[in-house]
């Protein structure tokens, strides 16, 4: 399987507000053919049930938190100081697929990828 991308909440959000940068992401993916995932954790941390939440979903792939990816995301939080539970979460399921992060929140993230050093990160928003 081709690696693909992985979105956090603030990605997630960033789609939401209709944030440039996430969506010139987005289409471009899809243009390629690659495959944009939503982990369930990070659906968790962002519904709230609106329409256009669920327009967004739609056009996205919906990993659930497999056995595989919770121990990753529990030895990642073990091992990196001041980690939270969904950002291990979402930093390993990436890691298993090969894809890259697009993120609202660099420092966290830099931070788990001292664990992951395989995932690539990117800015979900901004210039």
């Amino acid at each position: 399987m081709r690696p693909g991308i992985t979105l956090d909440t603030g990605a997630l959000i960033a789609l939401e507000r209709k944030e440039k940068r996430i969506r010139a992401v987005l289409a471009a993916a899809k243009s390629r053919g690659l495959v944009v995932t939503a982990p369930a954790v990070a659906v968790i941390e962002w519904w709230r049930g609106a329409p256009m939440q669920s327009a967004i979903l739609r056009q996205l792939s919906f990993e659930p938190t497999s056995e595989q990816i919770a121990k990753l995301a529990g030895d990642a939080l073990a091992s990196v100081r001041h980690a939270t539970p969904i950002d291990a979460a979402v930093m390993a399921s990436a890691a298993l697929r090969g894809d890259m992060v697009y993120t609202s929140d660099m420092d966290d993230m830099h931070r788990l990828q001292a664990f992951f050093p395989s995932v690539r990160l990117f800015r979900a928003t901004g210039s």
